[in-house]
């Protein structure tokens, strides 16, 4: 089982939420869900929450060893595999899918025996298909395309580019039905889009590239990716991504 961990934020229950979950193991699900088919969780409440309801800088240090306890907790019991945090509305709350449950009890005594000044619930229940996994730990299409337009972000930032600088970004997309191409090509063209080159997917799909000066800076490219995914997806498309120039101030 990969480990290879993102961190994104949603709206939950109306309220923010951090997610932290594996990534690594979602191409495996199909292969372990029945070796794992208990989901288990364990409820933390937060003494100091920011304005936002979320982990706060001073309580981090804490939280983060609780975390640990629990981690080694699980290795040292093997009773599952830990999939993912939720941080929302004054809680932060672990999730494990289980091979077994007899040792659970022994499993929270180990792990929380120091934190007896946290309010903290627990409990497990059968989850054979990875729902709480697949539909609130994995994120959407769009909440995957602000996950890397993040990244991209970072990248250019610890290069010293001056995000609010508007430059050129260009767009990539691909169809599932090639015959909507050329209104689309109108539509973005109507917005302002410059299309180039027509492309083609590895697995045989019609795609286009376009491009039209923007700033990348974070809400920004958000906003206008998530509009994009929206835009093409109505002419029978898909969004692939973007890319940019570094612009320094």
């Amino acid at each position: 089982m990969q480990e290879y961990w993102e961190l994104y934020m949603k709206n939950l229950e109306g309220k923010p939420a951090s997610i932290l979950f594996n990534a690594g193991i979602s191409m495996e699900v199909d292969a372990i869900k029945y070796i794992y088919p208990q989901i288990a969780f364990v409820k933390v409440k937060l003494k100091e929450p920011n304005e936002r309801g979320l982990l706060s800088e001073d309580e981090q240090p804490e939280i983060a060893y609780l975390e640990d306890k629990l981690e080694a907790s699980l290795i040292k019991f093997r009773i599952g595999k830990y999939v993912g945090r939720i941080i929302s509305d004054g809680y932060v709350t672990f999730l494990y899918y289980l091979q077994f449950t007899y040792n659970w009890q022994d499993f929270l005594e180990y792990a929380l025996d120091e934190f007896a000044s946290y309010e903290i619930s627990s409990g497990f229940q059968e989850d054979a298909e990875w729902n709480y996994y697949q539909k609130l730990l994995y994120p959407t299409p769009r909440e995957w395309q602000i996950i890397q337009n993040h990244k991209v972000c970072d990248q250019l930032r610890a290069k010293e580019d001056n995000l609010y600088l508007p430059r050129a970004i260009e767009h990539k997309a691909f169809f599932k039905d090639s015959s909507q191409k050329e209104p689309l090509v109108e539509k973005l063209e109507e917005e302002g889009f410059k299309v180039q080159d027509s492309l083609h997917h590895e697995e045989g799909h019609e795609g286009i590239s376009f491009y039209r000066i923007d700033k990348p800076f974070y809400h920004d490219i958000d906003g206008l990716t998530l509009w994009l995914i929206d835009l093409l997806e109505s002419y029978g498309a898909e969004y692939d991504g973007w890319e940019t120039s570094i612009v320094k101030s």
